[in-house]
C-alpha cells in the first residue's frame, strides 16, 4: 500500500464562479464625434434584475443604453451583451417613437412589428403571435385602440403602444428609455408593473430615469455625471453624497430630508 501524499491545501479548491450577466462593460468610454459622452466606465448587470440608470443632463444614460442596443459603437473598451447574440434578444423603447407616426398604421400593426424578429416581416403571425401581441396590448391597456391609427393617439398612448411592442417582442433584455416620460400616474403604473413582471419572468429590464422614487424602485441604481459615480443597491447608490458628486449645486435637500433634483430631464 503506498502512502499518498498529504497538503495543507484542500484538493480540489477552486473560486466560486461568478454568476451570469445581462451586460459587462470593461472600461468603456462612449462619444458621439469628438464628444465624449462617458468614459472609464466598468459594470456587472445581472440576469434577471432591474437596473435603473440616473444622472444629470448630459450624464450618458441614454447614451449607455444606446450602446448597449448596438446603435453606437463603443470608442474603447469591452461591452458585452450575451442577448444582442440572439436575433430579436434586446428590444428598446426610447423617448421618441420608433414609428413615424405620419406611417398609415394601427396600434394593432405596430405591436406586431415586435413579432418581427422572430416571424420576419412578411411572412404571417401564428396565432401564438396573435395572443401574444394581444397580452401586451391589455398589459399596457391598449386593446380598445388597436384599430386606431397611430397618429390619432396622444403622447402618452403612443409611449404605451411602443412599450406594448417592445413587451410583445420577448426579448432577454429590455432597454427602457425614461418610459415614464408623457405618461401620467395610471400609464407609469402600467410601465412599472410590465417591468416587475418581466424581472419575474427572468428577463432584464434596464431602464434611465430622471426621478428619484423611479430609480428607488429598481433593484441596482447606476448613477452617472459622464462617468460612474456609483453602482448598487438604491440605499447605497442614491445615498446623500453620490447625488452630490453627480448633481453639484442641482441637488436641492428641503426641509424634513426630502432631495429636489433641479435638472432638465432630457438630452444623453
Amino acid at each position: 500500500m503506498t502512502d499518498r501524499p498529504t497538503t495543507d491545501e484542500a484538493p480540489d479548491a477552486r473560486a466560486p464562479a461568478a454568476p451570469p450577466a445581462a451586460i459587462t462593460a470593461v472600461d468603456v468610454t462612449l462619444a458621439h464625434g469628438t464628444n465624449v459622452v462617458l468614459a472609464g466606465a466598468s459594470l456587472t448587470i445581472g440576469l434577471g434584475t432591474h437596473t435603473s440608470v440616473i444622472g444629470p443632463n448630459g450624464s450618458g444614460k441614454s447614451t449607455f443604453l444606446r450602446a448597449v442596443a448596438g446603435l453606437l459603437p463603443v470608442r474603447a473598451g469591452r461591452l458585452d451583451v450575451p442577448a444582442a447574440r440572439r436575433r430579436g434578444g434586446v428590444a428598446v423603447v426610447f423617448q421618441s417613437p420608433a414609428v413615424d407616426t405620419s406611417l398609415p398604421v394601427t396600434v394593432r400593426e405596430v405591436v406586431s412589428m415586435g413579432r418581427y424578429p422572430h416571424r420576419g416581416p412578411i411572412r404571417p403571425l401564428t396565432a401564438a403571435d396573435r395572443r401574444i401581441v394581444a397580452d401586451a396590448c391589455e398589459r399596457m391597456e391598449v386593446g380598445d385602440l388597436v384599430r386606431h391609427p397611430l397618429d390619432a393617439l396622444s403622447g402618452g398612448q403612443r409611449q404605451r403602444v411602443m412599450v406594448a411592442q417592445a413587451l410583445a417582442q420577448e426579448a432577454d433584455l429590455l432597454l427602457l428609455d425614461e418610459p415614464a416620460t408623457a405618461l401620467d400616474l395610471p400609464s407609469q403604473a402600467l410601465v412599472d408593473a410590465a417591468i416587475a413582471a418581466e424581472v419575474e419572468a427572468g428577463r432584464t429590464v434596464v431602464s434611465s430615469t430622471h426621478d428619484l422614487a423611479d430609480a428607488g424602485r429598481a433593484d441596482v441604481v447606476v448613477l452617472l455625471a459622464g462617468r460612474i459615480v456609483a453602482v448598487g443597491p438604491p440605499e447605497v447608490a442614491l445615498a446623500d453624497g453620490p447625488l452630490r458628486e453627480a448633481y453639484g449645486e442641482r441637488m436641492v435637500t428641503l426641509d424634513g430630508g426630502a432631495v429636489l433634483l433641479d435638472d432638465p430631464h432630457h438630452g444623453h
